[in-house]
């Protein structure tokens, strides 16, 4: 009998471990350089939200938000040495591991790689 229970509850520990969610976090992602993978509490979801600071420079952030807070416009705050911009950020969630991951580098067409090719070619010989 106790073999029974310790089964059980073995097996629901393991399907209570799988649950938890595995996202990307970066505060400020430049390039995606400097991301981790992060374990979202249960009521969390992965995001990634997008702004524009002093309707200029593009702020990018990731990580696990409450699922109440999820596809929302919300204001933030960024401070430095100099200054503190605020900027409005809109986050978007997704609820499967992962998936708040980079997008694909920008790739190159066969037409631009044959121009930097001839360019590279005329500079150095």
């Amino acid at each position: 009998m106790n073999r029974i229970i310790l089964s059980i509850f073995a097996v629901g520990l393991c399907f209570s471990v799988g649950q938890a969610l595995q996202c990307f976090k970066c505060d400020i992602c430049i390039l995606n350089l400097f991301q981790t993978k992060v374990t979202c509490n249960a009521e969390e979801q992965c995001f990634s939200g997008v702004g524009k600071a002093g309707k200029v420079m593009e702020i990018n952030t990731k990580g696990c938000l409450n699922r109440n807070n999820c596809n929302k416009v919300t204001e933030t705050t960024f401070s430095s040495m100099s200054n503190t911009t605020v900027y409005s950020v809109n986050k978007t969630c997704c609820s499967s591991d992962l998936c708040n991951a980079a997008p694909g580098l920008p790739r190159m067409s066969i037409l631009h790689l044959a121009l930097a090719t001839t360019f590279m070619t005329k500079v150095l010989v």
